[in-house]
């Protein structure tokens, strides 16, 4: 498939209208007539009912495609625009809000340097279509475990950092004054639902036993500290790593004990880093 064409089909229905999608494109309304039915004499399949327009069953099926599709091209081309040469001066660093731990924040280059702070499942597409030269994600793990990355593109990854895990919550809570806490035993607890800000609640049930941990608010946002606002108010616990989580006014942290889980963090790159990436990278990697 052309994609070109491709491109257009999805901001088509996107859209829901050809008018609006050759205004946003840059086409003429009858290009993109002409590109839509280009495409579907391709495919051997009508893709867009016309009045009004929407995707056929068959235009289902290929949005599920597209995406991945197009943000391999993307990754292709940008990979290629990397090979040609990195400036030594200046990248584009796209975090987890809670990737960004003050050792980490320490070795950031003095000046030249764009932090964009990103949901998690987006970091790594922004690093394979080269909006971000670097990226910093971060999640539950077993010691030493790598992280589970979505797969879209030829990324690598490396452990950057590790550190305890602790569940905030309001300092009257009973369980405020604990040494140490089970997470199973908080399986039936009230949760912050965060999955930007703080640890994801799917990581939780993963490590948990696979149940419970039901959201009692759901937080959609990466600033984490209306997130710990809102545990010390008592809306629900949340996990965060000890770096965030201790001194929070008015909240109480107490250490996971059982399992033994970490907040791991790794930098995410595609092929060899040069440049200013390269020796960020280098440092993030020196002594923890």
């Amino acid at each position: 498939m052309d994609p070109h064409l491709l491109r257009t089909f999805v901001t088509v229905a996107r859209l829901a209208s050809f008018s609006d999608a050759a205004r946003e494109l840059g086409y003429t309304q009858s290009a993109v007539s002409q590109q839509i039915a280009a495409l579907e004499q391709d495919l051997g399949a009508p893709l867009l009912a016309r009045r009004p327009v929407a995707p056929t069953a068959a235009g289902e099926r290929l949005l599920e495609h597209a995406g991945p599709l197009l943000l391999r091209l993307e990754a292709a081309r940008a990979d290629v625009a990397r090979m040609a040469g990195a400036p030594s001066y200046g990248l584009t660093l796209a975090a987890a809000a809670t990737a960004l731990t003050p050792r980490i924040a320490a070795v950031l280059p003095p000046a030249g340097v764009t932090l964009k702070v990103l949901a998690r499942a987006e970091i790594p597409a922004a690093v394979a279509a080269g909006t971000a030269d670097l990226g910093l994600v971060d999640g539950l793990a077993a010691p030493s475990d790598p992280l589970r990355l979505p797969d879209v593109a030829p990324l690598s990854t490396r452990g950057v950092g590790e550190a305890p895990v602790h569940v905030l919550l309001p300092v009257g809570h009973p369980l405020a004054g604990r040494s140490g806490l089970r997470l199973g035993d908080l399986a039936d607890a009230r949760w912050l639902d965060a999955p930007d800000a703080g640890l994801p609640l799917d990581q939780l049930r993963a490590a948990g036993g696979g149940h419970g941990f039901r959201p009692a608010l759901r937080y959609e946002g990466t600033d984490v500290r209306g997130l710990t606002v809102l545990a010390a108010a008592g809306h629900g616990l949340t996990l965060l790593p000890a770096t965030v989580a201790v001194g929070v006014p008015g909240a109480a942290a107490v250490p996971v004990v059982e399992p033994r889980v970490v907040h791991r963090t790794e930098v995410v790159h595609a092929g060899g880093v040069r440049g200013a990436a390269a020796a960020l990278v280098e440092a993030l990697l020196g002594p923890s």
